[in-house]
Formats: structure tokens, sequence, C-alpha cells
């Protein structure tokens, strides 16, 4: 190889290494600005190629899709004089790249900063003229709107960023505050509780009086209906036995002996002294009883 082609494969080299060193992309989800020296010289790139020169211009490049500010819970006081602790977020973006690189030196962790302080400002400035209820519920979606829309003026011009929603993510009791309240809740829920109850026995004796008082006239009337049955029963028996021994006395005066015979001699065990000549033995000597 000679020194001409030498110079050549060199100066190629060279030309790759310049483009790109030069050479530098912008995507769609990019924000750039370009610097000479730490001086900010241009901010409006378009997503594309580009081109700077080496060792003496810097660029820097931001990403421009929606970013989140999640900070941590902060201790506020409200209108009642209670502490809450407080969980907020925002959504933000860069809208003017070269405001937010001044306001923030091109550090993002700067831009969270900063608005974390703004968020934390306004919504002590808020609860401190609201209760707990208007915070939670009935003010709450009024109460992020107002914050957002004055939190976004102020970050537009002073950051260069877009604030697009502050949220509460969650609104908590301190926990020495929380103990006392939780032991208040429960001193109300056990005094409801004692309430119901006492209703409820109140109900239940006078249910079980009722029952009783019913199963008292059931069962009366039930003895009733019973003796009626059993006398109307006993009389259409007397009837029976009093017609079967009109019509045969001799047949009805057998039988009887026959029950008795049956219930005296039930028990091999048992033991009768009776006259062997009594009415009693008058079947048992002979069979028509006479």
């Amino acid at each position: 190889m000679n020194n001409r082609t030498l110079v050549i494969v060199a100066a190629l080299l060279l030309a790759v290494l310049a483009i790109s060193s030069s050479a530098f992309v912008v995507k769609e989800t990019e924000k750039a600005v370009l610097l000479r020296f730490g001086e900010l010289i241009r901010t409006d790139y378009e997503p594309g190629l580009y081109f700077k020169l080496p060792l003496v211009h810097e660029l820097r490049k931001f990403d421009a899709r929606i970013q989140t500010v999640d900070s941590s819970p902060v201790r506020m006081l409200n209108k009642e004089n209670k502490f809450m602790m407080v969980d907020s977020y925002a959504k933000y973006r860069i809208f003017d790249v070269a405001r937010f690189y001044v306001a923030t030196r091109g550090d993002q962790s700067n831009a969270v900063r900063l608005l974390a302080e703004q968020i934390n400002d306004r919504l002590r400035n808020q609860f401190g003229v609201r209760d707990l209820h208007e915070v939670v519920s009935g003010q709450r979606d009024e109460l992020m709107g107002d914050i957002t829309k004055n939190l976004n003026e102020v970050a537009q011009t002073n950051l260069g960023v877009e604030v697009i929603d502050v949220r509460v993510k969650r609104i908590d009791l301190p926990p020495e505050v929380s103990e006392s309240v939780f032991q208040r809740m429960r001193a109300g829920r056990e005094l409801e509780a004692r309430d119901h109850r006492a209703k409820g026995e109140e109900a239940s004796e006078r249910i079980r009086a009722d029952a009783d008082r019913q199963k008292v006239v059931i069962q009366a009337e039930a003895y009733r209906q019973s003796e009626e049955i059993r006398g109307a029963g006993d009389a259409e028996a007397a009837a029976i036995y009093a017609g079967a021994f009109n019509k045969n006395p001799e047949f009805y005066r057998f039988t009887r002996s026959l029950q008795a015979y049956k219930s005296s001699f039930n028990d091999k065990s048992d033991m009768l002294l009776v006259d062997p000549e009594s009415e009693f033995f008058r079947y048992l000597k002979d069979p028509e009883g006479r």
C-alpha cells in the first residue's frame, strides 16, 4: 500500500468520524436544544436529521412525552384545624424547551422538584379553607381543576412546562390523630350496636310472650277438643256395648269373662286365691256357663 492510498483511507476515516460526530436525529418524542460553548443558540428543532460542529456545539435532548410528578405524602392543616396526610401526583410535558432548559439547567429532576413544591403549596392553600368533607367528596373535582389551571399558568411562565392534570391519590389522617378518631368511631358503633341489641331483645321478648300465649291457647283448645272426642267415643262405645248386651247377654258375659281370665293370668308368677265355686270360674267349669 503506497502513501497515496494511506492518505485516502485516512481521509475517509476522518470524514466518517466527522459525519458521525456532527450528525444527529431528533425524534418525534423528543425536544432538543443546541449549545455553543454553553450558550443556547437553537431550540426550534422539528423531527429529522441535523448536523452540528464537533467540539463547538453541544446537543441536549429531552423527552417531550407526558411525564409524572409523584410527590411524597405531605402533612397539611384544613379549615377544622385537623392535620391530614395528602398524597398527590401531576402530569406535565415540556411546553417551551428553551425556557425549560434555562429554568432547570437541563436537569429533569429539578423540574420535578420545583413542580412538587408548587403543587404542595397550592394544595396547602386550598385545603386550609376547606373541611375534610369538601376536599374528600363535595368539591374535590372543582378543587383539582382550580389547582391545575393556576399551576399551569405559573409553570408555563417559569418552567416552560404544561401541567395537564393534578390529582390527589390519597388523604389520610396522621397516625396520632387516626387512633383517636377510630376510638370515637368505635365507641359510636358500640353504642349503636347496644341500642340495636336492646331493641332486638325487646322484640324477641314480645314474640316469645306471644308465642307462649298462643301455645297455651292452642293446647287448651286441643285438650277441649280431645275431651269432646273422647267423651263422644266413650258414649258411642257404651251405646255399642249396651246394644250388643241387649242382643245377646250371654255372649257379652262370656267375652267379659275371657277378658277377666286374660288379665288375671297374664303373668306366670301371679297367684290368685278364689273360691272354686265362685262365679269367676263359671265358664271354666262349663263352656255354656251353666
